[in-house]
């Protein structure tokens, strides 16, 4: 439990989380996302394709048991950064969308990364987490740094000029003050 409260996941439903998620990904805040005019058959179709991926798994994030971010996982030997890198046995890739809201809470955002990054070291078999966002995006860069995430270098995906950066354990654990 955070200061802000309990922070949870669960496996995310892609026909009875659609309509949520649809609104979420369609959000001006989710520019970065990708998804600004998908309709609601686009997001069902994504998370489905998503769902039955052996190697991406996508997640509903709950604050105080309300849905408040999605989370993806993906194995980058698989999915997304496919001959970007070189990845190493432990790698585990992420991306993170926080719901929009009318009454933001300060802090809120970093404790969801937290939160996240968190659930993905849970797994031991976890050593490394990679993160691709648009070089755009200097809020996520900003919340990526904060939580021990180190920029590597930028790498050209095909949808977008992205900053390959990786946060290990230790890297994670010293960002928030825990000694390894």
């Amino acid at each position: 439990m955070s200061a802000i409260g309990t922070f949870t996941v669960r496996p995310l439903d892609p026909l009875r989380d659609a309509e949520l998620l649809h609104r979420w990904v369609t959000h001006p805040k989710a520019a970065f996302w990708m998804m600004q005019d998908a309709k609601l058959q686009d997001v069902e179709r994504e998370y489905m394709r998503i769902a039955a991926h052996e190697h991406h798994h996508a997640y509903l994030g709950l604050h105080d048991d309300e849905p408040a971010f999605l989370m993806e996982k993906y194995d980058p030997r698989y999915v997304e950064l496919v001959g970007l890198y070189e990845p190493r046995p432990g790698d585990v890739g992420m991306h993170f969308l926080v719901a929009p809201t009318d009454r933001p809470v300060h802090g809120f955002t970093r404790a969801v990364i937290t939160a996240v990054m968190e659930e993905l070291f849970a797994d031991p078999a976890t050593r490394r987490v990679v993160v691709e966002p648009d070089v755009g995006n200097k809020a996520v860069h900003a919340l990526n740094e904060a939580v021990g995430f180190v920029p590597e270098r930028e790498i050209d995906k095909p949808e977008k000029r992205a900053l390959l950066s990786f946060c290990t354990r230790e890297q994670f654990e010293a960002a928030r003050g825990v000694s390894v």
